[in-house]
């Protein structure tokens, strides 16, 4: 046991509230138990508690020893000093703070039922904690507790947008073409598209944007990639000659080859067409980030996003080597992966920063109206018996296996929660 079980029973009012005495005899009555503190200080803030007839307001501490309180150093923290009552498993030591007033204690004691459904859940080896018994939980507190992730899961996401958009001094044309690009290379190589898009301006682009060609050669020459394909193709030497105009205009430095990944990805997932296609789609935007906070459907996006690599790729998927013949295209699953992970997060970050509710929920909405992602995480779930129908489901349900089933945050859980309780367990 720890002490994260013995704040949840304080917080959820679990345990048991008949004939309180403190340790020193002090009858105790609680009638509120305060508000959880998560950061340094005391469990519980702003409790309130009769004790003896005496109506008192401060801080609950929680240990699972009194004496816990000395090996805390909570005696020579001021923050401590106006804790009310000290909450324990096992009273082994009086409390006395520094103006001699001693701290009233109190034994917690409740139902060993709850404890061992805790250790269930702590002690699990399973894929989830609560495998066995989520399939039982009323689908009320499951769309409920879902919610709640998706809204944690934006959050999370927008937040590290924010980063990027306060480097951009707040440009959100410059910061979408950003975060576009890093979901571009999809998370194999998020993280060198998105050095690739901040290594070349939009500004510089713009100036160039007419040219396909000239696209092509500025990225494909600052994403490194030349120096790893030996050959004397006579587009890729006309690529290499412009890039050298370019980058010597700009003054730009090229990134290296070796952070590229190629290791069991499909040919047209290779960095080469990635990129081509980013390309393609700078060159036939005009105002992308104005275009999609005015976009009302899932079709509209997906027109400003479908793109085709230039001609050479059509029989290419590397530089030198032909292929059969296909057109590049930039399909379906690749526009749906950017708007989950790249339009939604921002849409919803500029809808909370500019106070429009109506961009935030613009933002969710579009996640119900695509076909929830197919991987072996939304496999499982599905597994358990709950339901994957959109974007919205998979991507709370990735939120609640990362953020609490991994880590196994039982306490905080909504699930978790009912299952410790044993409250509202029926099939649904």
């Amino acid at each position: 046991m720890n002490e994260d079980f013995l704040q949840f029973i304080w917080k959820q009012n679990l345990f048991s509230k008949t004939s309180l005495f403190s340790t020193q005899g002090n009858a105790i009555e609680i009638i509120d138990v305060g508000k959880q503190n998560f950061d340094s200080g005391p469990d519980f803030f702003d409790a309130r508690i009769r004790i003896d007839n005496v109506l008192w307001a401060g801080n609950v501490e929680i240990h699972l020893k009194s004496s816990l309180w000395y090996l805390h150093e909570h005696d020579t923290d001021p923050a401590y000093e106006n804790v009310v009552l000290h909450v324990v498993l096992e009273d082994d030591s009086s409390v006395v703070l520094k103006n001699k007033r001693l701290i009233p204690c109190l034994v917690l004691s409740f139902t060993p039922e709850l404890l061992n459904n805790y250790k269930k859940l702590m002690l699990s080896e399973k894929w989830i904690p609560c495998v066995d018994e989520i399939g039982k939980i009323e689908s009320f507190f499951v769309r409920n507790w879902l919610d709640r992730m998706l809204l944690e899961r934006l959050e999370r996401k927008s937040n590290e947008m924010q980063k990027i958009l306060e480097q951009n001094k707040y440009s959100w044309e410059e910061t979408f073409y950003q975060v576009l690009a890093q979901y571009f290379g999809m998370k194999v190589n998020a993280e060198p598209f998105q050095q690739l898009a901040r290594s070349i301006p939009m500004k510089f682009l713009a100036r160039q944007k007419n040219s396909l060609f000239q696209l092509e050669a500025l990225m494909f020459g600052q994403s490194g990639l030349f120096e790893k394909f030996d050959t004397e193709e006579e587009y890729l030497q006309k690529l290499k000659s412009e890039y050298e105009f370019l980058a010597n205009k700009y003054q730009l430095k090229a990134l290296s080859s070796g952070q590229w990944k190629w290791l069991r990805l499909r040919p047209s997932n290779f960095p080469t067409i990635r990129i081509a296609q980013f390309a393609a789609l700078v060159h036939k935007s005009e105002s992308l980030f104005s275009q999609i906070l005015h976009a009302n459907s899932i079709d509209e996006i997906t027109k400003l996003l479908n793109c085709q690599a230039s001609e050479y790729w059509t029989i290419h998927y590397q530089f030198g080597i032909e292929s059969h013949e296909k057109k590049k295209v930039f399909g379906q699953a690749g526009i749906n992966a950017l708007i989950i992970n790249s339009i939604v997060p921002i849409l919803f970050l500029y809808g909370k920063i500019n106070d429009s509710q109506k961009l935030v929920d613009k933002a969710c909405d579009f996640l119900d109206q695509l076909d929830a992602e197919d991987n072996s995480i939304t496999r499982k779930w599905k597994e358990c018996g709950v339901h994957v129908k959109t974007a919205y489901h998979s991507q709370a349900l990735l939120q609640l296996k990362s953020n609490y089933c991994e880590r196994f945050n039982c306490l905080q859980c909504e699930f978790g929660n009912r299952i410790i309780r044993n409250v509202a367990i029926e099939l649904s």
